[in-house]
């Protein structure tokens, strides 16, 4: 992969890393408010106290996913795992919407957000010569 697609890829990846973090912070802290902003206030309340066991799944991904501090690196790991994150946690919370009939103000942010983001890594993987590997 050439320096630009490095480059890239690490600013994607850090912006992605930094907002999976601080989703994971805010779900362990004040699951209710996230919930309540993601899906509305339909969201069953005896569940949403069970919204911090993701949250710390998702701090984790956001910390693991952070790039390597190599800036040659091309973080194909962190980026298999932030590119399947984004592809499925979009298509849950449309699942969400058309199924459930859930959405609070940040539902279709957060959708069009983490489509963003998975094509936007999918895109700096087509740049590497060898397809970093994310197949």
């Amino acid at each position: 992969m050439n320096d630009n697609g490095v480059n890239a890829r690490r600013k994607i990846l850090a912006l992605a890393s930094i907002v999976e973090t601080a989703t994971g912070v805010a779900l362990i802290f004040d699951p209710r408010l996230v919930v309540w902003l993601l899906v509305g206030s339909n969201a069953p309340s005896s569940d949403i106290l069970m919204a911090r066991l993701p949250g710390i799944a998702i701090l984790g991904l956001g910390l693991a996913c952070w790039p390597d501090a190599d800036r040659s690196a091309d973080n194909a790991s962190a980026c298999r795992g932030m590119l399947v994150y984004n592809v499925l946690i979009a298509l849950f919370l449309v699942y969400l919407f058309v199924v459930g009939h859930l959405g609070g103000v940040l539902l279709w942010p957060a959708v069009v957000l983490h489509a963003i983001v998975a094509i936007l890594l999918l895109w700096t993987a087509r740049a590497s010569p060898r397809a970093t590997s994310l197949s």
